[in-house]
Order: structure tokens, then sequence, then C-alpha cells
């Protein structure tokens, strides 16, 4: 497990060109490289970015590098356009003064966009030179991600095991709420027949109105209704089977944060559906227990690739 956030510096120093490589990476949704190089030495962009795509997968990547030349082929022309613009200007301006002076040939070359130098960068040879800086600053950068990939990897580990705990301690209570719903089913219907005079009526040797086992029928029918309605045994199995495939993500897949990203959204589904249905006590507890322990492993997911 990697994290986005890494940064890495390298450089290195020839008889005629010294070199430094720069990468830094910050969290985002997609892959995102800037690359920022000298204008001479654009060429060699695409393969920079090649390296880096093969190499991450999410993140914004920037790199930059710098080039300082001690020497290097280059050559001079001359922008005839701009030299006669400029020819014209002068000699204007001295009709306007009535001077028989013309401008200096020394005058001319040194205005601006006269001559006119173009570097001529070997870009293969460039690239030999560039790349084992490349590599070395990348490693750099690669190291720094591992090591706040673990950090992190270790804080989801641990939230996950709350979550897991928790999922084991409402399945204890599983039973209980099916006994509760039939046990309040049970009162309540004692409590209304006695109020209507149909149960245990006060008359002396009166016998009661309503047949035991009608009763008894009654209540599991409607403890059923009341079961299909509550029950939270299909969610805690989904729930399981979603834990069990986050926690097998975390430990076979390099760059896991998109796939846990989408599996957090179906826990905190599951687990909203528990919240909704929790008639006992201790299983809301779990509940909240559950919803801090999620929050603050996607708060940690928006660090991961």
């Amino acid at each position: 497990m990697k994290s986005m956030t890494g940064y890495g510096y390298q450089e290195a120093h020839y008889p005629d060109l010294a070199v430094s490589v720069e990468i830094k990476s910050y969290n985002s949704r997609f892959l995102e490289l800037l690359v920022n190089l000298p204008p001479a030495f654009s060429a060699l962009e695409s393969g920079i970015r090649r390296y880096l795509g093969e190499r991450c997968r999410r993140g914004k990547v920037e790199i930059s590098l710098r080039f300082r030349e001690r020497s290097a082929p280059f050559s001079v022309s001359v922008n005839r356009a701009v030299l006669h613009a400029y020819q014209e200007a002068l000699e204007e301006v001295a009709g306007v003064f009535q001077s028989a002076e013309k401008p200096s040939l020394a005058l001319l070359l040194s205005l601006e966009g006269v001559l006119e130098i173009e570097r001529k960068p070997d870009d293969t040879d460039h690239w030999t030179r560039l790349e084992p800086v490349l590599t070395q600053a990348f490693a750099q950068f690669d190291a720094a991600r591992d090591r706040e990939g673990q950090r992190t990897g270790e804080d989801i580990r641990s939230h996950l095991a709350l979550l897991e705990a928790s999922v084991a301690r409402i399945s204890v209570y599983v039973p209980a709420l099916e006994g509760s719903i039939q046990e309040n089913l049970r009162n309540r219907f004692t409590t209304l027949l006695k109020s209507s005079g149909f149960l245990f009526p006060e008359r002396e040797g009166a016998t009661p109105s309503v047949d035991g086992t009608v009763w008894d029928h009654r209540i599991l029918a409607e403890t059923a209704v009341l079961l299909m309605k509550y029950t939270i045994s299909e969610e805690l199995s989904r729930l399981g089977a979603h834990l069990t495939e986050f926690r097998a993500e975390l430990a076979g897949n390099p760059s896991p944060g998109k796939k846990l990203d989408f599996l957090c959204q179906e826990i905190n589904r599951e687990v909203n559906t528990i919240g909704s249905k929790a008639l006992v006590l201790e299983v809301s507890r779990a509940v909240v227990t559950m919803k801090e322990a999620l929050e603050n492993i996607r708060e940690q997911l928006r660090n991961i690739e």
C-alpha cells in the first residue's frame, strides 16, 4: 500500500552539464502528471510522462527538472524583419532631429530580438544522463510513499478491527432481538385484552373470551411480520462479507484505494440499515462505534493510491 503523498530529490554533475530532479505528489482521485521542463528540453517530456505513468496510479504528481549547461552547441541567426524595423525607426528619429548620424551596427545588434540564439541539445544524450537521476529521485519519492502508506495502513486496520468486533457484538443480540419483539407483542396483547374485558374478566367464575391457542398463533404471526421488518441477520451477513473483502484488498492489492472506497460505501449502507432497525440499546451503541470507525477509514483512504 502506498500513500499518494511523497517527495524525492536528486541531482548529478557532469563535466558539461548539471541535472536536478524534484518529485512531489498530493492527493487526487485520478492520476495527474505535471512536468516542468526548460523549453529547450521539451522533447524529453513524453519519456518522463511515460516513466511516471508506469509507476504511479493515482495522485497529483509534480516533477521539476533543471539543466545547467556549461557548453552546448548553438546557432546564431539575424532576424532581418526586426533589424529593418529598428533601422527605419531610428532613421525616423534622426530625421525628426535633423541629424545626419546613422545608427551604428553595434547599436542595432544590441537591440532585443535582432540576434536569435538557438541551443541545439542532444536529446538522446540528455535522456541518457537524466534517466539515472530520475530513477534515484523516484526511488526516494517511492520510499516516502511506502513509509506513509504503511502508517496509514496500520491505522486503517485498527479501525477495521473495531468494525469487525462491533459486528461480532451485534450478532450476539440477534436472538435477544427476536425474543424482545415477541415479548413486547405478548405484553401489548395482554394489556389490550385486559383493558377490553376479553381476557381475565373481573366477574368471578367467568371464562376468558379469547382462546389461548388463537392468541398464541396471533402473537406468532405478528412476531413474524415484525421480524421481517426489523431483523438484521441479512445485513450482518453482507456486512461480514464486505469486511472480509476489505481486509483481502488491504493484504493483496498494492493500489487498493478505489476498491476500498467503493467497499466503504457498501459498508456504510449496511451500517445505516442496521441502525434504523436497532431495537436494542447495545446494538445502537455498536452502530455508533462502527460509524466512527468507518469515517476514520474513509478519511485515511483519501491518502491511499
